[in-house]
């Protein structure tokens, strides 16, 4: 069969149009998960599947689904999505990139009147990013049963809005509970680093994952005036934490290319001018390729929170709260891909995902296929993230000829 190929110009420009909802001075995206600019962006989507003769629902976390059927509407669909969340200072195309090739495959399918044996359905997953609400992957993590759904609704942002009363907000809650039965599932995202623009390929299959543990290291000192304190005799919680901060950056550092280690977010208390800080919560977690080169990476990372507390006079409680990896991917699933991939001319080398995707649950659900399109920046979760138009299309051109096998076109 010959392989098919998107119209890249629309794929563009609903890309762009989607990245005007929630667009920042730079040029970025704040769409934060169940916000009104989510909310607006779902609408946008919406409309133009519901052109696409796609029937719409959502289930209870706020997970959109879009059918396009098939001749056997009983079948198992076969799904493909992302999310349409972003972190506070987020770009176009984390994400969204996944969701608008899925919505390009359903228009070429209807223009070219294309009739699959299985239904193929197009997933928002709510809460991706975990920016607003924790953890991440909600949505998709509910819709496999690893996270359950009362769970989830009872997690609050910032500001004290749990993910119920924010679903109800913003018109996002569901009737459905519940998942239903996928055939397989396929995921596009653009890469988060910079290793297929070094290499030159124009596709990544992601055949496992890094391990990774996630911890909040909670430091005690103790409150005190900043003037008359003296320096013998502080017990300063955020100094504690800038030197544990130090030594989880080395951590990961002292592994080159196949460590990662980070601490991302920090809430200080009475974080006040003129009083030495009582205590520091630090988000932070440790990543390798080799799950036991995990296990000593954390062994160090708890021998320098015992060395700072006794040294500073602060205590230092390292709590796990999330681990994922190593994960295996579909074998079957990437061998389609990669065959799909070289009937289109696309180079392709085989890697691993760093970071969660709805991917990830998704592997225990059903054969799941994860793969990238290049960035050209080399970064994500950021407003200069961009992958071009070529990039862009590579990726829908390979998701809609798997999908067409997957589903028996």
């Amino acid at each position: 069969m010959t392989a098919r190929r998107v119209n890249r110009e629309r794929l563009w420009s609903a890309l762009m149009e989607i990245g005007t909802i929630g667009e920042t001075p730079d040029q970025g995206c704040r769409r934060l998960a169940l916000s009104e600019q989510d909310a607006q962006a779902r609408r946008v989507l919406t409309a133009w599947a519901s052109s696409a003769g796609c029937a719409v629902s959502q289930d209870a976390i706020g997970n959109l689904f879009l059918r396009r059927p098939g001749l056997n509407p009983d079948a198992p669909a076969v799904a493909m999505g992302s999310h349409l969340d972003t972190v506070h200072t987020g770009g176009k195309f984390d994400g969204v990139l996944g969701v608008i090739a899925g919505l390009e495959v359903m228009r070429v399918l209807n223009e070219s009147d294309i009739r699959t044996r299985a239904p193929v359905e197009l997933v928002v997953w709510t809460n991706e990013e975990g920016a607003r609400f924790s953890p991440m992957t909600m949505g998709s993590s509910v819709f496999v049963g690893d996270l359950a759904l009362d769970v989830a609704l009872a997690q609050k942002d910032a500001a004290g809005v749990s993910v119920s009363e924010a679903l109800n907000e913003s018109g996002l809650a569901g009737e459905r509970r519940g998942s239903h039965p996928l055939a397989a599932y396929l995921e596009l995202h653009v890469e988060q680093g910079p290793l297929l623009k070094e290499g030159g390929e124009a596709i990544g299959i992601v055949t496992g994952s890094f391990r990774a543990h996630y911890f909040v290291a909670t430091i005690t000192g103790e409150a005190g005036h900043v003037g008359p304190t003296l320096m013998e005799h502080r017990r300063d919680a955020f100094a504690a934490a800038a030197e544990l901060t130090i030594e989880i950056e080395r951590i990961g550092r002292a592994r080159g290319r196949q460590g990662r280690s980070n601490a991302p977010h920090v809430e200080v208390y009475p974080n006040a001018r003129g009083v030495i800080p009582a205590s520091v919560r630090l988000s932070c977690d440790l990543r390798h390729a080799d799950a036991n080169e995990v296990g000593r990476m954390e062994e160090e990372l708890r021998q320098a929170a015992r060395d700072i507390a006794a040294r500073r006079g602060v205590s230092v409680a390292l709590d796990p709260y999330f681990q994922f990896g190593p994960l295996a991917c579909d074998g079957t699933m990437n061998d389609l891909i990669r065959r799909n991939a070289d009937a289109l001319g696309l180079r392709h080398r085989d890697m691993l995902t760093v970071a969660s995707h709805d991917a990830v649950p998704m592997m225990r659900f059903c054969p799941t296929a994860l793969f990238f399109v290049p960035s050209e920046t080399g970064v994500s979760h950021n407003p200069a993230e961009f992958s071009t138009p070529q990039q862009c299309s590579d990726g829908a051109d390979l998701l809609l000829n798997a999908v067409l096998e997957l589903s028996g076109a």
